[in-house]
């Protein structure tokens, strides 16, 4: 019943995390990227919370009572992507910002690195083809040109861009074994609970550290509660979906497919600023469509 529901959910989820990320854009104009960035927790946990309560009233089960590896596996998925979005913010101030996203994009094949390791789940050959083929899509349009490329050695935004991509393939991996971890529930409360229990963890972090470092920031959100409740809402539907692909098939999978999100975005850059592709630009498309073709091939074979 399951075997490929995943699919048009994780496409739902690169969908909504696009428009997600347009809103958290117009909002990082007035709050600053860390105030943005905590919109995310803190207004999308409410959302969450209400998801849950949708989903076990529907069922009329209880969601499930956490264990200790649970727990273990939220801390550990929600604190890695936190650090790798302060990674990937410090990145991105740097002049060289655009090498660094470039290994940010290396994260699906880290993914399939951690997600082997620590949860034992194997990719067959065609996979791991897959996954390369995407990641280099994604690499070849995201490199530099020569009148963009800094002229100094890009070591240190490249070094912060891999960790950044191991960090967020960390936190998809432990997300993936809190939903593993609880014992009872559907497959969609299991993912709807570890997203609530992860969500009130980041927002409570993120609100702490920004009332004792960054206060303007926090309490900017709540002077644009409505932008903020809106793009929470968007940030918890998509998380909502990923969760819910963790839980029917491996990390591996999913942050590959979830690559279209860039053919997403490539889509709205086109209708929202009229910007033309570039040469390089194709290229990366073709590869990314090409290594999403063979992953959904080998699924449906």
């Amino acid at each position: 019943m399951f075997s490929i529901l995943w699919i048009p959910v994780t496409l739902a989820a690169a969908a909504a995390q696009t428009a997600r990320n347009a809103m958290q854009h117009h909002l990082t104009a007035g709050l600053g990227t860390l105030g943005a960035t905590q919109v995310r927790f803190l207004y999308g946990l409410p959302f969450a919370a209400l998801f849950l309560l949708v989903i076990s009233m529907v069922e009329g089960v209880s969601p499930p009572a956490p264990n200790r590896a649970f727990l273990l596996y939220t801390v550990w998925g929600a604190l890695a992507q936190i650090a790798a979005t302060a990674l990937m913010l410090a990145a991105m101030r740097l002049r060289s910002f655009t090498v660094a996203i470039t290994y940010i994009k290396t994260e699906p094949i880290q993914v399939a690195i951690f997600a082997w390791l620590v949860l034992g789940e194997r990719l067959p050959l065609l996979g791991w083809m897959a996954v390369c083929v995407a990641t280099a899509g994604v690499i070849v349009m995201s490199r530099p040109t020569p009148s963009t490329a800094p002229s100094a050695a890009p070591w240190w935004p490249a070094m912060l861009g891999l960790l950044s991509g191991a960090a967020f393939a960390l936190a998809s991996v432990g997300f993936r074994g809190a939903i593993l971890a609880l014992e009872t529930g559907s497959p969609l409360l299991r993912a709807s609970t570890s997203l609530t229990w992860g969500l009130a963890l980041q927002a409570l972090v993120m609100s702490i550290g920004l009332l004792i470092w960054h206060r303007e920031a926090l309490f900017g959100s709540f002077r644009v509660w409505k932008a903020s409740l809106f793009a929470g809402f968007m940030g918890a539907f998509a998380s909502q979906c990923w969760f819910l692909a963790f839980a029917l098939t491996s990390v591996a999978n999913v942050r590959t497919l979830g690559l279209v999100e860039v053919l997403f975005a490539q889509v709205a850059s086109r209708r929202l600023f009229s910007q033309a592709l570039q040469t390089r630009e194709r290229i990366g498309l073709i590869l990314v469509v090409a290594g999403v073709a063979l992953l959904v091939g080998m699924v449906l074979r």
